[in-house]
This record gives C-alpha cells, structure tokens and sequence, in this order.
C-alpha cells in the first residue's frame, strides 16, 4: 500500500489588529462588503452617518462599472450635459436604502447611458431649481454668487469622481 504525502497548509501570520481612531478601514470593509450584494455595472454611492452630525461619502463600483462610468461621463461632459441633467438622471434610476446609520444610493449605469444616448435632459424647471439653490447657498455662505452658467456635470465614474477629492 502506497502511502500518500500531503503538503502542510500555508499558515499566514495573525492579522495585528491595532487601537486606531480611524474609522476608514472598516468603512472600506464594509463599503466592499455593500457592493459585493450589487449586480454588475453598478454606481454606488455610500454615505456613513456619524454619531457628531457629520458624514463620510464613499463611491463604490460593481464590476464593468468603472470602464462604463468614466465613458458616461465623457459622452456627457461632450454632450454637454450639466449638474442638472446629473441630478435628472441619476434619479431616475436611483434605489436607495439604509444599514442603520448607513445610506447606499445605487445606481445601475446601463440605463444611464441609454437616457444619455436618447437625449434626455432635465426640465427647464428643475434647472431653474439648481440655479436658485446654488445662489442660495452662496449668499448664505457670503460667497460671491456664481456667474450665469451651469454647474458643471457631476459625475458617474471614478475618473470625475475622484478628482474632484484631491
């Protein structure tokens, strides 16, 4: 009878869990965690409530979405769409919900782009909203109000997205 050698398992070292005030790690676990529940294609944007009133925003993509999100937002930015059209459109799409102090907006990109490549563009009123906020929010800031032209497209893809953070 042949006996038969195994190979002994690869044993990691233990992770160090350290003390940290810092809460990113864990919101990126769960951040990570969110989107893996996510189909394909998908935006997310992931807004931790602190217990201070304040509030981290995380942005997440399934796979597929960070290719597709970067080219929504170049086809929109050539378009040219703005932040009001941002606004029309993510909403029209948008599935919200909430772990506990957690809120994930959902995006799924596909019928984005199928808004953007049919044209759709948010109503005269809703950008004449976004105009009186943003003066508002200027004037009670003590900001010099805007000039007249739109507020720039957001963004879908990590490419605006995150440039917009540094």
């Amino acid at each position: 009878m042949a006996s038969r050698t195994e190979a002994a398992p690869v044993l990691e070292p233990p992770l160090a869990l350290t003390p940290s005030n810092d809460p990113r790690p864990v919101e990126q676990a769960v951040v990570d965690g969110i989107a893996a529940d996510f189909p394909p294609e998908t935006f997310l944007w992931i807004v931790f409530h602190r217990p201070d009133g304040g509030a981290r925003v995380w942005y997440a993509w399934t796979a597929g979405g960070v290719p597709l999100g970067n080219d929504i937002d170049r086809r929109a930015l050539a378009a040219p769409l703005d932040a009001a059209d941002w606004l029309h459109l993510m909403g029209q799409h948008l599935e919200r919900s909430t772990r506990g102090r957690i809120q994930i907006d959902a995006h799924p990109l596909r019928p984005i782009l199928g808004d953007l490549q049919a044209g759709l563009r948010a109503p005269d009123e809703e950008r004449v909203k976004l105009r009186r906020m943003v003066e508002l929010a200027a004037d009670l800031t003590g900001q010099a109000r805007p000039a007249d032209r739109p507020v720039r497209w957001v963004g879908v893809g990590p490419d605006i997205l995150n440039s917009r953070r540094a």
